[in-house]
């Protein structure tokens, strides 16, 4: 492909200053200023680095990728491996103080006028590049030029802040890369979205990140993502493989240049490979005899609980807490799985080590909550789960971290309006990004929209809701692309509401959900575990055998109990730790009940 960047060419002085001296001063608000001439000295640079950026790192990513690319008005190249002047080069400097892990930019504030030459070849490309000081002559020129090659296709770079003639640009192109979101808005432009840790395109997500071992700083790094994302789609890639080349490439990138093709694409294979199987994980987590342990209470549920029992809710209690049920001897016997919450990772076992070390040396797989509760409202009032906005990041720290699968509840509640047509869409919308995120990262995604046991409603309310809100669900999982064999479903059972006065019995329960789930889940599933939800120890265990005796069924069925396995527990515990052994007994009762039955 032949590609004419329109930019501006800067000189990038790295300038490290000597970390041995302590040049700072501190102002009136505790703040560090680097103190660089007011007391008179001479502050050393001890290593001094220039490179050619702004467009010149846009050349270098497509030249690398095979285009021949040239920069409009500038004499630079691209010659054996590197950005190479033809003569003398305007450029505009750009100072980087370098000061440990520190960076400071010196950079003047409004970007130069970008030059406008008619290219003498054919242009199939045109890459307006995040460095171009945009005109309303440029702006009239490449009208003009594009008007005359009608074939010649538009790519433009629009950086934070973007002015009007920025914008004026985007209604010109094919293609764009932003920093920010835009007003603009064409669902027939492909948009890619480049964060400080993160890379979007249409429905793709990669996040990524940098050490700064060298100090390349995000200017830089932006616009190998962007070059890199653009050029390996001019070379065929699909959009997953396109957004892990310019991950691979910014992080691996250094002052002295970014990687040739061949070396991006090696590494880019072995970080496919080296993902495990998301699909045999999650038939390890339904392996036949065992079930999942709940222990994701948020702050507020475990709060309630530990308030009911004068327990004091700290973390050292809520450490204590959770140790319990992981250090219950033998408890790979009874568990596939524990989901965790996010405090619970961080914390340590009795020997020292973590518990997401600690279960997975036991052969229990972690996993994590990710929802962040019922925090959004609806126009009826009733709540959606929210926390889709960061969980690409947060999912690649859980899986650096060891985990293997996530959790996300949604919860409808019965009553003579609710749950609203509203209400299901919208949480089964955001299960199915959850999901697809989920399994982006490599993890299993474990689904749970549940129908709220506390309330007034009959078994065949229950029945007829479930069923809506699943065939819901799984309509968005399949709009999402969401693997169902790699997908796990958490679900209430079919029951009435706790508040109605004549309470289901475990018979009418088992043939109830047995019937809800064959009709409503698909085959495909990697299996269906229920909540609790409410009930009483001995009743989710009655209910749990009834519906096993229903089965056989399509996909694995088990339990991923919370309040049904730990309340005896916890009523054991009560906050004192002398009596951690006998809770440890009182869970490992309860296990070995619900795992009888299965």
């Amino acid at each position: 492909m032949n590609v004419l960047i329109i930019g501006n060419i800067l000189k990038d002085i790295y300038l490290r200053l000597d970390e041995r001296l302590n040049k700072f001063e501190t102002d009136e608000n505790g703040t560090p200023w680097l103190d660089l001439a007011f007391d008179g000295s001479t502050y050393n640079f001890f290593r001094r680095t220039s490179i050619y950026g702004g467009a010149a790192v846009s050349l270098e990513v497509l030249n690398r990728f095979g285009h021949d690319a040239h920069i409009a008005g500038a004499r630079l190249g691209f010659v054996s491996g590197e950005v190479v002047p033809n003569g003398q080069v305007a450029a505009g400097y750009r100072y980087m103080l370098c000061h440990g892990n520190k960076i400071s930019y010196l950079v003047q504030n409004t970007r130069e006028e970008t030059v406008w030459v008619n290219p003498t070849m054919a242009v199939d490309w045109i890459f307006i590049d995040r460095s171009a000081g945009i005109t309303e002559e440029l702006i009239k020129e490449l009208k003009n030029f594009l008007s005359m090659s009608s074939h010649t296709r538009v790519a433009v770079y629009t950086p934070r802040n973007s002015t009007e003639l920025d914008k004026r640009l985007l209604k010109m192109a094919d293609m764009i890369f932003t920093d920010d979101e835009l007003d603009f808005k064409d669902d027939k432009v492909a948009t890619c979205k480049i964060s400080d840790r993160e890379i979007t395109l249409g429905e793709a997500r990669q996040t990524w990140r940098i050490e700064r071992t060298d100090l390349m700083t995000h200017l830089t790094t932006h616009s190998i993502i962007a070059a890199s994302v653009f050029s390996a789609l001019l070379n065929g890639k699909s959009v997953h493989e396109a957004l892990l080349l310019a991950k691979v490439n910014a992080e691996n990138a250094s002052l002295s240049g970014t990687l040739p093709l061949d070396r991006l694409e090696e590494l880019a294979q072995n970080q496919d490979e080296d993902k495990i199987d998301i699909q045999m994980i999650a038939a390890q987590l339904m392996a036949p005899g065992k079930g999942i342990l709940a222990a994701d209470e948020s702050g507020g549920s475990i709060h309630k609980k530990f308030e009911s029992m004068n327990i004091p809710d700290d973390e050292i209690h809520r450490r204590d807490y959770r140790n319990i049920f992981f250090s219950t001897p033998e408890i790979e016997r009874y568990l596939n799985g524990v989901i965790l919450f996010d405090e619970t990772t961080r914390q340590e076992s009795d020997d020292g080590r973590n518990f997401v070390d600690f279960l997975t040396a036991h052969g229990i797989i972690p996993g994590i909550k990710v929802d962040k509760g019922l925090t959004g409202t609806l126009e009826s009032g009733e709540k959606y789960t929210e926390g889709l906005e960061d969980l690409p990041v947060r999912l690649e720290k859980y899986y650096q971290d060891g985990l293997r699968f996530a959790k996300w509840r949604a919860a409808f509640e019965i009553t003579y309006n609710t749950p609203s047509e509203e209400a299901i869409i919208k949480n089964a919308e955001i299960l199915a990004k959850y999901a697809k995120m989920c399994q982006e990262a490599n993890i299993v995604p474990i689904v749970e929209p549940e129908v709220v046991y506390d309330g007034n409603y009959t078994l065949e309310q229950c029945a007829d809701i479930t069923g809506k809100v699943l065939d819901t669900v799984f309509e968005e999982l399949g709009k999402a692309n969401v693997r169902l064999e790699a997908c796990i479903l958490k679900t209430n059972m079919i029951l009435a509401g706790k508040q109605y006065p004549i309470q289901s019995t475990a018979e009418e329960v088992g043939r109830a959900t047995a019937t809800v789930l064959r009709g409503h889940v698909p085959p495909t599933l990697a299996g269906v575990v229920f909540l609790s939800g409410g009930q009483s120890v001995e009743q989710a265990t009655a209910n749990l055998a009834e519906i096993i005796k229903n089965g056989p069924f399509p996909w694995p069925v088990t339990f991923s109990f919370a309040r049904a396995l730990q309340d005896t527990a916890l009523g054991t515990w009560m906050g004192n730790n002398e009596n951690a052994d006998k809770a440890r007994a009182a869970f490992k009762e309860r296990l070995i009940k619900n795992t009888e039955v299965l």
